[in-house]
């Protein structure tokens, strides 16, 4: 078989197409100050494989047949087998490494939440019980199958170092998935890094680098160093952000893909669903597995997609923000103030929202900018300076009629515990941002459905440690 049969990539911000290749990870024309928003995103095969009925408890083992390393892989020749098995021997060094291995994490309602969310039906995805503690894993493991099958096919020796810029979840994720894939891990971390994961990650023999805030200079600064060191080809981006590595999405939408097999067998349809955001890449991966449960008929229709962000550091939310009102600019219709009724708005005109978020993508700089100063918050997992898959997450919420949700930190303290007491999770602030963003929704707009209970959906991920 030949890998011009694989299916590739296309730039959502210029539309470049990228066919097979060892590292599908930044849009070839992506520039610095071009102001388009370069992320590579997959294109949707002719033919997509049948969802699976395996019931394999490794994830990436039950949907191997859609990730795009494994395309590669059969496409060169190798047998599903060795494929599948290449998956569970990279499993069972993430198990010695960290552990603890990949597995289906539970998804279920809570009776005792949806007591305290007053009779709405309250489904929970318990992340805390993934690999570090998070769902930063997954991304980072679709990242890791991919390098070890370009290793097979001799198209990557291993000798590049992996780079991520994170003091939290997906550092620690990062440094577990490299160790077991035993490739050298550097990480950009800032000067306020707690010292319990530092030393975790040096623990697993991941290179530290402190970086510092420069005056006068906008941006993450462990962003921008980690861009530096990816930009000069001296390391291969191991992060959770798509317009760097257009592989990390795909790992995360297994979990969009568990929580869609789940509703569909129970014959379930969310009205909402709350994710926490800060890179974006959760969202991102999970509105496009979403939309792919959709398309295979797994799920009968898509739930309103909220991005939650605390008032300490929200760029998506301003970005949603400029993105209706420039909508309703065209549309040449009055703004309306409440937040629910723009998004049902527009999404009854998909047109305008196309139209927009082309623009949108076209001009970065009037939609996503960096936080003007350095965020604070309780949940320090979601306090990125931007949000890097910042226009997924927007045409998501719009094209399903979903609006973003802002949360305080006495928020957040209550949302830790209800997790901790009714769902019996023991998540942190950053994990239980998601409920917290739920329940401030659901107090200020209690009539969105009429005043009906809805069906609602979070993902509680990040441990307290």
């Amino acid at each position: 078989m030949s890998l011009d049969d694989v299916t590739g990539f296309v730039c959502a911000g210029c539309g470049a197409t990228l066919q097979a290749s060892a590292h599908p990870f930044a849009c070839p024309n992506r520039r610095a100050g071009d102001d388009v928003d370069h992320v590579l995103v997959r294109r949707d095969p002719a033919s997509p494989p049948p969802w699976p009925t395996d019931g394999h408890p490794n994830p990436f083992v039950r949907w191997r047949r859609f990730l795009y390393a494994y395309d590669v892989g059969v496409h060169a020749g190798i047998p599903d087998g060795e494929l599948r098995q290449l998956i569970i021997d990279l499993d069972a060094a993430v198990l010695e490494a960290g552990g603890r291995s990949f597995k289906v994490t539970p998804f279920a309602q809570s009776p005792k939440l949806s007591a305290a969310f007053g009779g709405d039906e309250v489904w929970v995805k318990d992340e805390t019980q993934n690999v570090a503690g998070s769902h930063k894993a997954r991304h980072l493991m679709g990242v890791a199958i991919h390098l070890e099958i370009m290793g097979q096919l001799g198209l990557d020796d291993g000798s590049l170092p992996l780079a991520i810029a994170s003091c939290g979840n997906a550092a620690l994720a990062a440094s577990v998935v490299a160790a077991a894939a035993d490739r050298a891990l550097n990480v950009f971390i800032p000067t306020d890094a707690n010292p319990k994961v530092v030393r975790a990650l040096e623990d697993q023999g991941a290179y530290v680098n402190v970086c510092h805030r420069k005056a006068g200079v906008e941006g993450d600064p462990c962003y921008l160093d980690f861009r530096s060191a990816v930009g000069d080809d001296a390391m291969l981006p191991f992060c959770c952000q798509g317009p760097d590595c257009g592989l990390t999405v795909e790992g995360g939408q297994t979990l969009a893909w568990e929580m869609a097999t789940e509703l569909g067998w129970r014959k379930v349809t969310l009205d909402d669903l709350y994710v926490q955001v800060g890179g974006g890449a959760l969202m991102s991966a999970v509105v496009r597995g979403f939309e792919q449960a959709l398309q295979a008929g797994v799920i009968a229709a898509l739930p309103r997609f909220h991005a939650v962000q605390t008032e300490g550091c929200y760029p998506v939310v301003r970005a949603w923000e400029k993105v209706t009102a420039k909508a309703f600019e065209q549309l040449g219709a009055a703004l309306p103030e409440a937040w629910p009724d723009r998004a049902r708005a527009l999404a009854a005109a998909p047109e305008a929202v196309a139209t927009v978020m082309a623009y949108a993508r076209q001009h970065r700089s009037e939609f996503m900018r960096p936080w003007e100063t350095p965020p604070h918050s309780l949940a320090h997992g979601i306090l990125d300076d931007e949000t890097y898959d910042w226009a997924a997450i927007v045409e998501g919420m719009l094209n399903t009629g979903g609006w973003p949700v802002l949360i305080t930190d006495a928020d957040l303290t209550e949302a830790v515990r209800m997790a901790q007491k009714d769902a019996k999770v023991k998540a942190d602030a950053t994990g239980a941002s998601g409920l917290a963003g739920a329940r401030v929704d659901r107090a200020n707009h209690p009539a969105a459905d009429g005043g009906k209970p809805r069906k609602i959906g979070v993902i509680l991920s990040g441990v307290e440690r």
